[in-house]
């Protein structure tokens, strides 16, 4: 597969079909994360990685019950009640991997470099035949002090990007994009 036929194929997938992937592939995704630019070159990044389909469910399910308790604090996320309060419902949509982006506390670009690491774990795993998901609505469980030494994590590390990884559950349909807007195209 060519550079522009991963960006193309890159997609939001919700539909996993458990299986497991191998240590090395996800070794592959944390190679290629580190690739990314940095600001400086700080490299202000760290990396978590969380294996099985049923922990992640568990991480699933705090999360859920985490934002329903604290739906006040987060305007807009009033139109998630239902969603969260669904018990059938999987943040982590079964997939059998999550790779937690964290930032260290040492760059003024960290979030910027830590998306950049995240984007590129995105293109490696299409590269590699797996699919991904970025899930914003786990970095509030996992940005708690207890999970955090629950997991190893210095407490001043922050999560960026929790992104599940898996082999996709059926076809993967295009999503059609808007040609770029462009403002101006100065000479």
């Amino acid at each position: 597969m060519n550079f522009m036929d991963v960006i193309a194929r890159r997609r939001t997938v919700r539909a996993y079909t458990g299986e497991p992937v191998p240590r090395e592939l996800i070794d592959t995704l944390l190679q290629t994360a580190v690739m990314a630019p940095t600001g400086m070159n700080l490299q202000p990044w760290a990396f978590g990685v969380i294996e099985g389909v049923d922990r992640l469910k568990s991480y699933s399910d705090k999360s859920k019950a985490y934002l329903l308790e604290h739906i006040d604090q987060f305007p807009g996320f009033e139109r998630y009640r239902d969603l969260m309060a669904d018990p059938t419902i999987n943040l982590c949509h079964n997939a059998p991997v999550c790779v937690v982006v964290y930032a260290k506390p040492n760059g003024a670009t960290s979030d910027n470099d830590c998306t950049m690491a995240a984007h590129n774990i995105m293109l490696a795993a299409v590269d590699n035949g797996l699919a991904t998901c970025w899930v914003g609505f786990l970095s509030f469980i996992l940005n708690q002090p207890d999970v955090k030494r629950e997991l190893g994590v210095p407490e001043d590390y922050r999560v960026v990007a929790p992104i599940v990884v898996g082999y996709p559950h059926g076809d993967i349909p295009p999503v059609p994009k808007n040609p770029p807007e462009i403002v101006y195209w100065m000479k």
